[in-house]
């Protein structure tokens, strides 16, 4: 058996979880921890303290990757995002947002938006020319958490879980790469298509288009993440090379990034008070815990988004 070993860093208070598989160095971060649900306040969602402990666990691998790699040149290294909740990520931490925008705060929300930015690019760019990353997609991802996945090199889902960008419906757009990530796999009109029209799209529609790279049955996600580790290790060399083609092909910037970003922020800073309340009915549905029978706040917007 695979012998799995906490990162030794790791802090047990962390809203995330992290192991590496020292084996085949697959380093392996699971959101929303379930003690974190502990606190009844908190969301499976993009907080500024998920997105330091992301930042964190960055630091961390690639450090971790140097010293494997430094006695292999062809050595390829595995960094998989999951989730140990019933979602993967709900997205941006909506009640940040109003707050921020209600108060008319542009640089708190440049601020956020950066991080999050800069988190996009980093997992994008592998952290180490020697990785390849693997979203893991057990469970629903809304906007940020969808743009997280679409950062990856591979995505695998399992089936019945929805993916997709709600931010339209309180007025705003994915702006923390999600066009520079999903045009590449859709083309540019698809792409502006699902950023715009709500549509919650589940992981066998977005298999067939294109998206979703490995598509398992139910609780078949953390096996077939393991196959695709071992047949990358198998073509390490071509993996890697073609890692490089892919970047000289469909380059992605963080100066791209942070443009975009900015149209984001300008953009929710002119969001109107309906719009602001429809985002913080939002915030309920960000709320729900496993098992919870409650349902999506009773607004006819709101009820587009099925996740919700």
């Amino acid at each position: 058996m695979t012998k799995i070993e906490p990162l030794h860093r790791d802090v047990p208070s962390s809203i995330i979880r992290v192991e590496r598989d020292a084996s085949n160095d697959t380093h392996w971060c699971f959101m929303h921890a379930q003690h974190a649900f502990a606190d009844p306040e908190y969301r499976a969602c993009f907080s500024p303290r998920m997105l330091r402990e992301l930042r964190v666990f960055a630091r961390q691998t690639i450090e971790s990757i140097e010293e494997a790699s430094a006695a292999s040149q062809n050595h390829i290294a595995h960094i998989v995002l999951g989730s140990d909740t019933h979602v993967f990520n709900l997205g941006g931490d909506l009640a940040l947002f109003s707050q921020l925008i209600r108060a008319r705060d542009r640089d708190g929300l440049m601020r956020y938006a950066r991080e999050c930015v800069d988190s996009i690019h980093l997992l994008h760019s592998r952290l180490h020319p020697n990785a390849h990353t693997i979203g893991l997609v057990e469970g629903d991802a809304l906007g940020g958490g969808f743009e997280l996945a679409l950062a990856c090199q591979t995505i695998v889902a399992e089936e019945g879980v929805q993916m997709g960008f709600p931010e339209v419906l309180f007025g705003l757009f994915p702006g923390m790469g999600a066009y520079s990530l999903l045009a590449p796999r859709v083309g540019a009109k698809v792409a502006e298509q699902m950023m715009l029209n709500g549509v919650m799209y589940s992981s066998e529609e977005l298999h067939r288009m294109g998206v979703v790279d490995v598509l398992v049955p139910k609780g078949e996600g953390v096996r077939a993440v393991h196959e695709l580790v071992r047949q990358n290790r198998r073509i390490a060399t071509a993996r890697l090379a073609l890692h490089r083609v892919r970047d000289a092909v469909n380059p992605v910037t963080l100066d791209e990034l942070v443009r975009i970003t900015e149209i984001w922020v300008d953009t929710a800073l002119q969001l109107t008070d309906k719009q602001l309340r429809t985002m913080e009915r939002l915030v309920r549905a960000q709320l729900k815990r496993p098992g919870n029978d409650d349902t999506a706040p009773d607004d006819s917007d709101a009820a587009k988004s099925a996740a919700f």
